[in-house]
């Protein structure tokens, strides 16, 4: 795939998971990414409206630099500024890319990840928000969720955006990897939101949108006498039938 492809394809997935109907963003909110390369990715810079994505929503960025930046050391708020301008492959364009940029670089790394959605649904907030949100997360409730968002998501107990935050996702991301082999296909941070990655552009719209339809589940079933949970044998079966599996395949 060619980078206007690529660009192409991150700004329809952008407006998509920006649709007032998801309730997911509002304002500058979120942000997305796309692997153009091993060498670069695009990320959305600071202050864009995802609602209103175009080509000059997004910068083009180095990717092995932003994994350096984690390996890197402590920085200061503003030399993480001046170090995610200096991550620009055109130096003239104004646009100071995300300050998760390097959250996004390191998923984008990932074997077979060429796309990230991080969104802050309503709905998953009230999650994210609430003192239980790690327990009521715990396990899945219905077969579709595990089709479209995976096994079980990677809980971030809250850190601080950016570069702080970036280290945390890798090292939880590592230790899910470890135990069941494969990526993630979401994860849910404390207070803050959600992160969607995938194959295509429409696996993370579909992951979104089926972590939304949960979150809202989750909420009706807490209020009609609590959460029937499948056990861990449930979610495996489902998870490895498979039909599942072809279907998985469908949307990527």
């Amino acid at each position: 795939m060619d980078e206007q492809m690529v660009l192409d394809q991150l700004i329809r997935m952008s407006l998509e998971i920006a649709k007032p109907e998801l309730d997911a963003v509002i304002l500058g909110e979120g942000n997305t990414s796309a692997k153009i390369s091993d060498e670069a990715f695009f990320v959305k810079g600071s202050g864009k409206y995802l609602g209103r994505s175009a080509a000059d929503t997004f910068v083009k960025v180095d990717l092995k630099g932003a994994l350096a930046m984690l390996d890197g050391p402590d920085l200061t708020d503003n030399q993480i500024k001046d170090a995610l301008f200096d991550l620009r492959a055109d130096k003239t364009n104004p646009l100071k890319p995300s300050v998760e940029t390097t959250f996004h670089g390191y998923l984008l790394s990932l074997p077979g990840i060429n796309f990230v959605a991080h969104t802050h649904p309503t709905a998953v907030n009230m999650i994210t928000c609430s003192v239980n949100g790690k327990e009521i997360v715990k396990s899945r409730i219905f077969p579709d969720e595990i089709v479209y968002c995976g096994i079980e998501p990677v809980w971030i107990d809250y850190v601080d955006p950016g570069l702080t935050l970036g280290r945390t996702i890798r090292q939880e991301v590592t230790k899910f990897q470890d135990k069941h082999g494969c990526n993630p296909k979401m994860i849910m941070m404390q207070n803050h939101g959600l992160i969607a990655i995938g194959k295509t552009a429409h696996e993370c719209e579909a992951i979104t949108a089926e972590a939304i339809k949960a979150a809202r589940v989750l909420r009706g079933a807490m209020q009609f006498g609590g959460i029937k949970y499948f056990t861990e044998e449930q979610v495996n079966r489902i998870y490895t039938r498979p039909d599942e599996a072809y279907r998985q395949q469908q949307f990527k």
